[in-house]
């Protein structure tokens, strides 16, 4: 045991002090998972967006396809880049503070823009489009996993482990909130509260937030009239669409996307054969491409897509549970618990478990700055099992 365990003690010296880490192998599980979720993704997004892609850009059917390769490309490439850095160099410089603070900066910013499709939510340069949310997301991830780092045991107190997180959670989720983008704001605020929980902020400090917040948006919907429209179409969207009413418009994507997922029934329509796309389904490729799915590839098919996401999320656990430092292990679980905590939106509100809010499916939805951006995220992950613990024990 000791001839084993003294060039392990050497590569560990060996390692401290470097940036890049070309030689020591990622996790191979993770990046073949990602990869099959990202080649799915991509079959999907095509298959779901040529019909509406050639009525609404001049008889070009692999418009969304064209743009969203490129992106995955640079994300691919940036994820590989990033997984040979040290994670360690994110807590360095004060790095954290800095990202949460162009975050913030950026969310202001674009509320003063002119809006995109009624919304404040993208920075537009030229023909890209920045999504600050999405860079927000990553903050949050990469600032409370600094503080959880540095508090160890004082994430027990208030002091430490409730206040700073709520403060920064409160700033990000209120700016996110007035784009108005309420998906995003719920996803913030609960990978937030994850990972504080995880970190270990006592859980009836976090329930009593909870409570609260439930409190607040129960006050904006029934007493302020708060996206009524959305809670009444949830509740019963094929009332609301028969009625012939303004809210029929309101119903129509729901109760569109029902019907796609209905008529795939256990087996699908066949890749390609979705009727629903054709400008039944509003832009199908977007929050609601996995009804696409479900109606091309059934039942079955979106179970199986179901468990290459919770594979992904699995793996990404597992290499945050053999981190060598608690500041990569909180990394690596808080960004891959996004696309758990994500995934299960998006699933929730294409089959109307939950109100309507816009909600993209990573990896699936058309959209280039997201998608470099979870890859980048990935490519995180990736650098931190260059380093976890018992590599040679999956």
């Amino acid at each position: 045991m000791a001839s084993a365990a003294a060039p392990q003690g050497a590569l560990t010296k060996k390692r401290k002090g470097r940036l890049f880490y070309f030689a020591l192998g990622f996790d191979m599980p993770f990046f073949i998972l990602l990869m099959l979720v990202l080649a799915v993704g991509l079959v999907s997004l095509f298959s779901a967006s040529f019909a509406y892609a050639y009525y609404w850009n001049d008889g070009d059917s692999y418009y969304y396809i064209k743009r969203q390769l490129i992106f995955a490309a640079i994300g691919i490439v940036a994820m590989l880049l990033i997984s040979t850095v040290d994670y360690n160099f994110l807590r360095k410089l004060k790095i954290p503070y800095i990202v949460m603070g162009i975050s913030i900066a950026l969310l202001i910013l674009v509320l003063f823009l002119p809006p995109i499709k009624e919304v404040h939510r993208w920075i537009k340069i030229g023909s890209l489009r920045i999504q600050p949310s999405e860079i927000a997301k990553f903050a949050v991830v990469l600032l409370f996993s600094y503080w959880i780092a540095e508090f160890g045991n004082d994430m027990k107190t208030m002091k430490k482990g409730f206040f700073p997180f709520m403060a920064a959670l409160g700033v990000v989720c209120l700016l996110v909130f007035r784009e108005p983008h309420l998906s995003g704001t719920m996803l913030i605020l609960m990978i937030g509260m994850v990972m504080m929980f995880i970190g270990g902020t006592k859980w009836y400090y976090l329930l009593g937030t909870l409570g609260l917040g439930g409190a607040a948006a129960a006050a904006l919907i029934f007493i302020g009239g708060y996206e009524r429209d959305r809670i009444d179409v949830w509740l019963d969207p094929f009332a609301v669409y028969t009625s012939g009413g303004a809210g029929r418009d309101s119903a129509w994507q729901t109760v569109q996307s029902l019907y796609a997922i209905g008529s795939g029934g256990l087996m699908g329509e066949g890749l390609g054969n979705s009727r629903q796309k054709h400008l039944f389904l509003p832009e199908p490729q977007n929050d609601f491409i996995f009804a696409v799915v479900c109606e091309e590839m059934g039942f079955i098919g979106a179970v199986l897509i179901i468990i290459l996401f919770a594979l992904l999320v699995w793996r990404g656990f597992v290499i945050g549970m053999k981190a060598p430092d608690r500041f990569g292990s909180m990394l690596a679980i808080g960004l891959t618990a996004q696309i758990g905590i994500q995934v299960l939106f998006n699933l929730a509100v294409v089959t109307n478990t939950i109100p309507n809010t816009g909600i993209s499916l990573p990896f699936f939805s058309y959209g280039g700055s997201s998608l470099v951006m979870l890859l980048a995220q990935m490519g995180v992950v990736l650098a931190i099992s260059r380093r976890m613990k018992d590599k040679n024990d999956s």
